[in-house]
C-alpha cells in the first residue's frame, strides 16, 4: 500500500526547501495574522518543518508553545530550520494526543488534517486537550485545481502510470468543501464555527525547485521509486518545462487558495 504520509529521509528537506517558500509561507503569514490575543499554552498539531511555529513563536504573545508532529524527520528539520529553545518539540500522534485534558487555550493546524486517518477523532482531540472558551484555527487546501502550477505537476507525474498512477496528491487536496469543514468541526463540538477562502501567489525561486518539490518533497517521491525510480529525473525536467512556460521561471509565481477554519471550545 503507498504510503501518503511518510514525510521521512530525504523528503523533509526537500518539503522544506523547495516547498515551504512557495507553498507553506504564505499560509503559515496568514494564519498567525489571525492570532492577535494573548494565549497562555500554545500547541500546534502537525508541525512539519516548522513554517508556523516559527512565526508562532515571534508574532504571537504567549507563556508556552507546543509543537508536535507524527513525523520525527520533520521534527528534525523543524529543530534546525526554527532554533528557538523556549519551544518545546514533541512526537505526537493527532489521533491520540499526550496531554491532559483543557492543556491548552490555543490549537493550530497548518494542512494537517487532511492526512488523519479519521479527521473527526482528529478534531475531537484538538477540543479535548483544549481549555473552555479555547481557540482551534487550521487550514487545508481548495481543490487543487485552485492551485495551478502544483496541479500541473500532478497531472504530469500521473502521465506517467496510466491507470496506476501515485495516489498521493489525492489527500492534501481531499478537503475542499467548506460545508463538510463546517460540519466536521462542528461534530467534534466546536462552535462559533467560520471557513474563510484565503487566495495567495506562491513565489518560488526558479521551475526547478518547484519541480523538485512537486517529485521529492513529498511521499509521491517513494511510490516513483517502487515503480520506476529512472523516471525521477524525467518527470522532474518534465514539470520545469511546462511551469516555466505557464508560470515564469527565477521567480516562478503561481495562484494558491486554500480553507482557513476557526472555532472555539
Amino acid at each position: 500500500m503507498e504510503k501518503t504520509a511518510a514525510f521521512e529521509g530525504s523528503i523533509p528537506a526537500n518539503y522544506e526547501r523547495y516547498l515551504g517558500p512557495f507553498l507553506f509561507e504564505p499560509y503559515a503569514l496568514d494564519l498567525v495574522s489571525r492570532l492577535q490575543d494573548k494565549y497562555s499554552d500554545i500547541l500546534e498539531i502537525a508541525c512539519g518543518t516548522g513554517r508556523v511555529t516559527k512565526h508562532l513563536a515571534r508574532s504571537v504573545k504567549h507563556d508556552t508553545l507546543t509543537a508536535t508532529d507524527l513525523n520525527a524527520d520533520m521534527i528534525d528539520v523543524a529543530k534546525e530550520m526554527v532554533n528557538d529553545k523556549r519551544i518545546r518539540w514533541m512526537y505526537a500522534d493527532a489521533m491520540d494526543l499526550p496531554f491532559d485534558d483543557e492543556s491548552f487555550d490555543l490549537v493550530v493546524m497548518q494542512f494537517g488534517i487532511m492526512f488523519f486517518p479519521d479527521k473527526e477523532k482528529g478534531l475531537k482531540e484538538a477540543y479535548r486537550v483544549l481549555k473552555n472558551g479555547g481557540k482551534l484555527i487550521y487550514n487545508t487546501w481548495n481543490k487543487v485545481e485552485t492551485n495551478e502550477a502544483i496541479h500541473e505537476g500532478r497531472l504530469i507525474i500521473e502521465s506517467y502510470f496510466g491507470d496506476n498512477p501515485p495516489i498521493f496528491y489525492n489527500v492534501p487536496f481531499s478537503m475542499h468543501d467548506d460545508r463538510e469543514l463546517i460540519t466536521i468541526t462542528r461534530r467534534a463540538g466546536f462552535k462559533s464555527i467560520t471557513t474563510t477562502l484565503v487566495k495567495k501567489e506562491g513565489i518560488g525561486p526558479s521551475a526547478m525547485d518547484l519541480a523538485k518539490g512537486i517529485v521529492e518533497g513529498n511521499p509521491v517521491y517513494l511510490a516513483i521509486c517502487e515503480r520506476s525510480p529512472s523516471l525521477i529525473n524525467t518527470i522532474k525536467d518534465h514539470i520545469k518545462r511546462v511551469i516555466t512556460e505557464k508560470f515564469g521561471d527565477k521567480p516562478v509565481r503561481s495562484p494558491l487558495q486554500a480553507w482557513v477554519v476557526e472555532g472555539i471550545k
